[in-house]
């Protein structure tokens, strides 16, 4: 690419915009694993960029090579990939995370040449090959659902040196061939940890994942592997991913009008559905722990309300609504049906919350227990 700055240049100009998310120097082995795996050698000659309305536009690299090359070394992810949902929308279905995320999470992970990883969502391969610098090609297994993704992964890999093991499988099984391993990290998000994950940890090992719940996409899980088979570690405040296949649901919302024979609770509140569902990540990542299965959506376009804000249960088997009126923010419409009271939980968990001095990210703590064919999560704010 005749047109773009040498690579050490675009390297040394993307460690300094991670430094200042970091607020300080990027440690130095993983300056040197920057600098020995060019971010651009994993990037597809096509990469959807934001294109300020809310939606995605094309950047080829042939025939917009400079804005290609800026976009590569910009602190920034970028989608890769699209798959067709199943309302026929197109939606990303892969990207290339955030430099200063992927840092994070290494920091985080604390891998080293001793160690065996396993990486779960090879994805483009760039954090594979990071690892495999940091610890041994030898010593790195990759895993990615996606036969298409992986194809292209490996002829990076290749292209860039670092050849770790990487396989075609649902990663939420993890790859018990090379296990047991001293470090797991995995590029997409989880709602529970694997069973999986939790045998194929050495005792003493880390388990470091991004963090889901259908209210909150927030939040990056570290934690350690007991001795007793149990893990209890704390949430980072970083990490937005992709939810992992295996965990995604389909949800179904009551938008337009009850159906028959759904005759909801009415009543009031003065809890602002602001409060539990706007800016307030450390609230809503708090609230997500505790109203197990629960998500929501804003609504403008309703004919009852001004604003709406809907909440239904994972199965759609339970739906709660709070309505704004548009005149006045001391108290709200509520309805709820089924057999759960979800906007009943969501004050509870949110009082609690305040209760608790509003804890930040990092005072979340999660233990996870072998329970059957999974885990279970007990949480807790420190």
């Amino acid at each position: 690419m005749t047109s773009s700055p040498a690579p050490d240049e675009a390297i040394g100009d993307l460690l300094d915009q991670i430094a200042d998310q970091l607020g300080g120097p990027v440690p130095a082995p993983l300056r040197a694993a920057l600098h020995a795996v060019p971010r651009h050698l994993f990037l597809p000659p096509t990469l959807w960029l934001r294109d300020g309305n809310g939606g995605y536009e094309p950047c080829e690299r042939e025939s917009a090579p400079d804005r290609w090359w800026r976009a590569a070394y910009r602190d920034a992810p970028l989608v890769t990939q699209f798959t067709e949902g199943p309302d026929g929308d197109r939606v990303p279905s892969s990207s290339a995370s955030m430099p200063s995320v992927v840092v994070r999470m290494l920091m985080a992970l604390d891998a080293r040449a001793e160690h065996s990883v396993l990486e779960i969502g090879t994805g483009t391969g760039f954090n594979a090959a990071l690892l495999a610098f940091l610890c041994g090609a030898g010593n790195v297994t990759s895993l990615d659902v996606d036969p298409e993704l992986t194809r292209r992964a490996q002829r990076a890999l290749e292209a860039s040196g670092q050849q770790p093991d990487v396989v075609c499988a649902d990663g939420a099984g993890g790859w018990q061939p090379n296990a047991p391993y001293d470090r797991i990290i995995s590029t997409c998000a989880v709602r529970t940890v694997p069973l999986s994950w939790l045998e194929q940890t050495s005792p003493g090992g880390l388990i470091v994942t991004p963090w889901d719940t259908p209210w909150c996409n927030f939040g990056t899980l570290i934690a350690t592997k007991r001795r007793d088979g149990t893990a209890e570690g704390v949430l980072a405040p970083y990490g937005a991913f992709m939810l992992m296949r295996a965990q995604r649901v389909d949800v179904e919302l009551h938008r337009d009008v009850l159906r028959d024979g759904q005759k909801p609770d009415r009543s009031v509140t003065e809890l602002s559905p602001w409060s539990v569902a706007g800016t307030d990540l450390d609230a809503q990542l708090h609230i997500g722990l505790r109203v197990p299965g629960t998500w929501h959506a804003w609504d403008t376009e309703v004919a009852a309300a001004h604003t709406r804000l809907w909440l239904a249960d994972d199965e759609a088997t339970s739906w709660a609504s709070v309505d704004y009126d548009g005149r006045q923010l001391s108290t709200f419409a509520v309805a709820q049906y089924g057999a759960r009271r979800l906007w009943d939980e969501v004050v509870q968990a949110y009082e609690g919350y305040v209760a608790a001095g509003r804890p930040g990210v990092r005072r979340q703590r999660l233990r996870i227990s072998p329970d059957g064919s999974g885990t279970r999560h007990q949480v807790t704010s420190g």
